[in-house]
């Protein structure tokens, strides 16, 4: 019998709250049998969903929290009103404690960042933590991080970022020796900031055993995969995000004006309706729900608030793979590699 894997749920988070999240740990404990839950929230309002999920409720473990960090709470209001109180700060508390492999949650993405940050620490060696998202692509998924935790980035930083990527597509995607490369405005070495020309310096001599590194890529590499991992800072990271999902959207939008315009585009789907379901579920960005938050000595998952329980059953078992290969270790164990002497490059390339 396969070893159980804990997940803590912090039930009040996102816009619908315990029957989105309780429904999405039912259609993950169902397809993973292993998994085992220990759920926070408000007992009147989450006990009614729980009674009524049998699965989850037999492998579950509840506890009341008598205070919620709402959606527009600013985060360090979050931190004083919710600190030991609060299903957030619970549910990552969990994970600190060694209750849980991981916490979910969909709430407030500052104050979740901030309590992570505040009760996990970040690992030794690790300046800052960043936001890694699973990205869709035409070759299958890459990694993309920093996407909102840290606006403006040295080089140190960036290389940090560059070894946790690694790290996570390892655990994700099964890969032995991951491609990574830094978002930059142009593939030549001479472009882009000084940060990034630096970090590109130390990545290409620090020749990492745990991932190989390939240089600049640009924007429009993100969507082809070109490479396993792309490494960019948290504000242009989060502007790439939000506009891969505004045209994820707009072209759905297109695709259903332009099919109800005429009866013979109708009479178009209904032949190509194969085509157009395949292209749906690509496009679905409930399969890649579930930003990571990286560095922390603790493994949490952001899921999207809006999204629904399919979406937080695919953050759920994000969740459980990483719980299960201990990502953790494996980022404190790579950023060990070669520290000192890359810590001695920058120096002397900045010197």
């Amino acid at each position: 019998m396969s070893q159980t894997i804990t997940i803590a749920l912090d039930a009040m988070g996102g816009d619908s709250g315990p029957e989105v999240v309780i429904g999405g740990a039912a259609i993950a404990v169902d397809r993973h049998p292993d998994l085992r839950f220990v759920i926070y929230g408000e007992e009147d309002v989450v006990a009614p969903v729980l009674a009524a999920n049998e699965s989850v409720r037999q492998v579950s473990e509840f506890h009341h929290c008598g205070v919620t960090v709402q959606m527009n709470d600013k985060p360090s209001q979050a931190l004083r009103k919710g600190r030991w109180k609060s299903s957030m700060w619970r549910t990552v508390e969990a994970v600190r404690d060694r209750r849980a492999g991981a916490a979910v949650s969909a709430g407030n993405t500052g104050a979740l960042m901030l309590m992570a940050k505040f009760c996990l620490k970040t690992l030794p060696r690790i300046e800052r933590s960043a936001i890694a998202a699973i990205w869709p692509t035409t070759r299958g998924e890459s990694i993309v991080l920093d996407v909102g935790a840290t606006i403006g980035a040295d080089a140190r930083m960036l290389v940090d970022f560059a070894v946790m990527g690694a790290a996570m597509a390892r655990s994700v995607f099964g890969l032995d020796r991951p491609t990574v490369a830094l978002l930059n405005v142009g593939v030549e070495e001479i472009k882009g900031i000084e940060e990034v020309r630096e970090a590109s310096r130390v990545l290409r001599e620090m020749d990492h055993p745990g991932f190989e590194y390939r240089g600049y890529v640009e924007g429009d590499d993100i969507g082809k995969g070109t490479v396993d991992v792309v490494v960019t800072e948290g504000f242009s990271g989060n502007i790439a995000l939000k506009t891969a999902e505004g045209t994820a959207r707009q072209i759905a939008e297109y695709l259903r004006s332009a099919m109800a315009r005429t009866w013979a585009a109708r009479l178009g789907y209904l032949f190509a309706r194969s085509a157009f379901e395949l292209l749906r579920e690509k496009m679905d960005p409930r399969k890649v729900n579930g930003g990571v938050f990286l560095g922390l000595n603790g493994m949490v998952i952001k899921s999207h608030g809006g999204t629904d329980a399919e979406g937080f059953a695919s953050a759920i078992e994000l969740a459980r793979e990483m719980a299960r290969n201990d990502l953790v270790h494996m980022i404190a164990d790579d950023s060990a590699f070669d520290d000192a002497a890359a810590t001695g490059r920058m120096r002397a390339a900045s010197a």
